[in-house]
């Protein structure tokens, strides 16, 4: 290699480097050219190595796929949705910073194509369109809002495949629930496999934004609730649903008001 072309790429790898350190901390830790966003990662190779643990279970071939990301942090399931031929992709955050992340990471992988928006989860019906494949990973926990989330990912934007991810906290057992309960009955509420959402008053793990905390139980009640069937279990926090009717009667819009089940 001559001597200037030498110089280049240690100009080029440095102004990588830059760019990556401007932008940190990163909580996505991907390989950007030999170069890793986040290297002290605690979780180490995260999220691959998580993902490696499922990819198995999606499809291999997402040719002409449209993919919404939702809560896309830096990008990387989006860019790997992009490396199975999805055609429009689109992440959304309401992070600027992690937005900024999502664009270099793709544009330094030759994914130029990605679409990366401002976006709340709450307002995914401002997209105006159905996507064949919503990724919703690692989102739920933070929400104030967490079942009107999925409500609003399934009446706008799901049109088939969800996958979705949620911090888990308690027990991973699951039991049989029944239809209905009298009212004076109330030991299944003590069950630790029944449906618990833990809330997070002040702080989880250093982080305020963590509100809301499923037990396994609770995870896939919240999706069969908001119509997703669970096709796969994929991996310990990780499932692969498909958008189906809602388990309770279509409710109607009417301000923030829901009509009872059934109704």
């Amino acid at each position: 290699m001559k001597l200037a072309e030498q110089r280049t790429q240690s100009s080029s790898g440095d102004d990588l480097r830059a760019r990556v350190e401007a932008l940190g901390p990163w909580f996505h830790n991907m390989n950007l050219d030999g170069l890793w966003t986040a290297p002290d990662h605690f979780l180490g190779d995260y999220p691959g190595v998580k993902f490696r643990r499922f990819a198995p279970q999606l499809p291999k071939d997402l040719s002409g796929k449209s993919v919404l990301d939702i809560g896309c942090n830096a990008g990387f399931y989006s860019i790997e949705m992009k490396r199975r031929g999805a055609g429009r992709v689109v992440g959304m955050d309401s992070d600027e910073r992690y937005l900024a992340q999502a664009r270099l990471a793709s544009e330094t992988l030759g994914f130029d194509d990605i679409e990366f928006r401002k976006l709340d989860v709450y307002d995914v019906g401002a997209l105006g369109e159905r996507f064949d494949v919503v990724i919703f990973m690692g989102v739920l926990y933070h929400l104030r809002h967490p079942l009107l989330a999925l409500d609003l990912i399934h009446e706008h934007v799901a049109d088939d495949l969800l996958i979705f991810q949620s911090m888990q906290r308690g027990s991973k057992l699951l039991m049989d629930v029944a239809e209905d309960y009298e009212f004076s009955e109330d030991e299944h509420f003590h069950e630790s496999a029944y449906p618990k959402l833990h809330f997070v008053e002040r702080e989880y793990a250093h982080d305020w934004t963590n509100w809301w905390v499923p037990n396994r139980a609770c995870a896939e009640a919240m999706l069969r609730s908001a119509g997703f069937s669970i096709e796969t279990r994929a991996e310990d926090e990780v499932y692969i649903c498909r958008k189906g009717e809602l388990p309770y009667g279509q409710w109607q819009e009417t301000g923030a008001v829901y009509p009872a089940k059934g109704a």
